[in-house]
């Protein structure tokens, strides 16, 4: 026998599956403010585990919304994490999403200097205007620079990092790192400590921001 499907509509499945998710995630230490991202990130990848790997700085989840609706512009490390992020929920704020990861300019100094494309996404996010909220969730090296012009440059403060990088090699150092580096200068981030994460998590966390900024209809 075939079974039988009771949630057919795209809206109806996803908030059958936000009822799961909440079912089986039980008691656990997340704020009201930083639930809905971790639901989402739950939703995005079916692994619970990041119920325990999630790290909220105080204030972050506050701090990248307040950046939304002041206009933000969000950067990732991967053009599969742009493409996940809500295009009408950015046009419905005002902000916008970019990647610089195939950007020619990039591409060539990063060979002429022996360096990631990540590691200079980074220095050309950092000259953006206005807020800026960075969703990385694949290059470590995009951490660890991020890190490095942090500290550099007092007057370059994001409103919101993401560093949710996924992999074996400098992961958990590079995450390690961003959390120390965030705590001492104040900067807000959200994190998944350990070696879980990737484009998906990023996106999904900068999803859940925006359907936070801007409530979907019927959801």
């Amino acid at each position: 026998m075939h079974p039988v499907f009771s949630y057919t509509r795209p809206g109806e499945i996803e908030a059958r599956s936000m009822e799961l998710i909440r079912a089986e995630l039980g008691p656990h230490s997340f704020t009201p403010a930083q639930l809905p991202l971790a639901l989402r990130v739950i939703h995005a990848t079916a692994d619970f585990s990041f119920k325990e790997s999630l790290y909220f700085s105080p204030g972050s989840v506050e701090s990248g919304l307040a950046a939304l609706g002041a206009g933000a512009t969000l950067v990732t490390d991967t053009n599969m994490a742009l493409a996940g992020i809500s295009k009408p929920s950015l046009k419905a704020l005002g902000c916008k999403a970019l990647c610089f990861m195939a950007d020619p300019q990039v591409a060539q100094a990063a060979r002429s200097r022996g360096v990631t494309r990540a590691a200079v996404s980074m220095e050309k996010a950092a000259a953006l205007p206005g807020p800026l909220i960075l969703a990385l969730g694949n290059a470590p090296t995009a951490l660890i620079r991020l890190c490095e012009l942090m500290e550099q440059d007092e007057t370059f403060r994001p409103a919101l990092i993401l560093g949710v990088p996924v992999g074996f090699v400098n992961v958990v150092e590079s995450k390690e790192l961003l959390e120390d580096t965030c705590r001492r200068l104040g900067v807000p981030c959200i994190l998944a400590r350990g070696r879980k994460g990737g484009s998906t998590v990023a996106a999904a966390l900068c999803n859940a921001l925006l359907y936070t900024a801007v409530p979907r209809q019927g959801m």
